[in-house]
Order: C-alpha cells, then structure tokens, then sequence
C-alpha cells in the first residue's frame, strides 16, 4: 500500500492537469492562476465548475465528460483520491479537467471573485459538532458567494439526514431559491444522467439501502448569511469521522422547529 501512495504521489508530479501548491503558495498569497483559469489553463471562455472535497473526482471527471463545453476543477486535500480523477482525465485526453490538491477554506486564494458559475459538494463528512467545518454552512456559503458570479448554482448531493436537513434550514434562514429538492433521489423524477453519477461514497452508501438526498440552490449574489439556531438528530450510521461507524444509539435533541 506504502508503495503504491508513493508511485501514485510521483504520478502526480507529472500530470498537466493537477496542481499542488504549498501551504506557503496560497497563505495570505494568490496562487498563479487565480483570475488566469480560463486563459491560461483552459484556453476557452466557457464557465468553471467547481467540486468541492471531490475525493477521487468521480463527479469532476463525470461532468466534464458530458459537458465539453464547461471547464470542471475538483479541489481535495488528499492528493492519494485525486490520482485516480486524474489518471481517468488524462487518459481520456479530457482538456476541460483540472484538479487542485489544497484545503477549500484557501480557495480565496486560488479564484478570484465571479470566477466560479456552479459548485458541487457530493457526499461531504457532515461534520455533525463543526458546524464551522460544514461545507454547506454559513460560513463556506459566505466564501462560495464572494467567487461564484451572480447566477451561481451550488449542488448538494449527500447520503446524510443531518447534512440535508441542515442545508434545508440553512436555506429557508438565508431565503434563498431552491431550484431542486428530494430527500430520495433514486426513486424520484429527478434521477436523471447528471445526477445518476454515482461516486465511491455513494456506491458504499446505496449498498446499504440509504436514500441519496439532493438540493440544488441559487445564492444569487447574497453576501451575508444567518446561521440557523436548530438542534438536528445525527445519523446513526456515521461517526464524527467519515469511516468509522457511530458506536452508540445516543442521538442530540430533535429538531426544535416543525420538520421542512
């Protein structure tokens, strides 16, 4: 296993299509293509999708496949995951991927402000005691909104109760337009090709009779977010951590407002 996580790091060095710059690249300092993406990476003036925590970039690389026309970036800080997007993207010769290897709360660093049309957060750790660390938080919402452009679409695909319900609040609080809601996509008018890619995570997850939720939303530009004040029953089949299963039937209090 040691072997292969080195020969694959070293892989990585090599690919065109991934960028790994130093913790001292992007502190308090822009990385060299923030602004510079579609002109000096891609070549084109098409929009930029962003995956947030891509993991092995199977949305990233699924998307660009079926949209040439869009240019799709996948941003993970495990370098391991991204190895096996971008092998696939390489040998595809797919010319719309790339892939950042640093943490998302950096991503001021990378973009610039309006230089992201859509962003997808598929099958992120729900971070159920760090509400700070939740990708569909209030805080990261603030962050999403400074880089994407006015008409932004942000994607939430999740295994987790907790995550969407969270999301569901977080939106009816901020007041933002909901374009797509489901709590059971598989089983809804909305599974359709897009949606049906089916990442590492979600396959382990179906396995085990877990129905997939799904929100699509606009933040149309807002710039200040109001944290909702709501107690949520944790999923019972996760830990704290993405991979360790919760070991007690223990749950917090339930939610205190009427359910969405």
């Amino acid at each position: 296993m040691a072997k292969n996580k080195l020969k694959r790091f070293a892989q990585m060095e090599t690919f065109e299509n991934v960028f790994q710059p130093s913790h001292e690249d992007v502190w308090d300092k822009e990385f060299r293509l923030k602004n510079k993406w579609n002109k000096a990476y891609f070549k084109n003036d098409n929009p930029i999708v962003l995956e947030v925590g891509c993991g092995k970039g199977e949305y990233t690389v699924g998307l660009a496949q079926r949209f040439p026309d869009k240019n799709f970036i996948g941003i993970d800080i495990k370098g391991a995951r991204l190895w096996q997007g971008a092998t696939i993207a390489t040998e595809e010769g797919l010319k719309n991927v790339a892939f950042v290897r640093t943490n998302v709360e950096l991503l001021r660093s990378v973009f610039s402000n309006g230089e992201i049309s859509e962003i997808w957060i598929t099958f992120a750790d729900p971070q159920m005691k760090k509400v700070t660390k939740r990708l569909t938080g209030t805080r990261f919402m603030k962050l999403y909104s400074d880089l994407m452009n006015a008409n932004g679409i942000i994607h939430l695909k999740s295994d987790s109760q907790f995550l969407y319900q969270y999301t569901k609040y977080m939106i009816q609080e901020n007041k933002l337009k909901v374009l797509t809601d489901t709590d059971d996509l598989y089983n809804s008018e909305h599974a359709n090709d897009i949606l049906g890619i089916k990442t590492y995570y979600e396959a382990q997850f179906l396995s085990k009779g877990i129905p997939i939720k799904y929100i699509q939303f606009l933040l149309e530009g807002k710039t200040e977010f109001v944290e909702p004040d709501v107690e949520l029953e944790l999923d019972e089949y996760r830990s704290f951590g993405r991979d360790r299963r919760i070991q007690t039937t223990e749950k917090s209090p339930k939610i205190k407002k009427d359910s969405i």
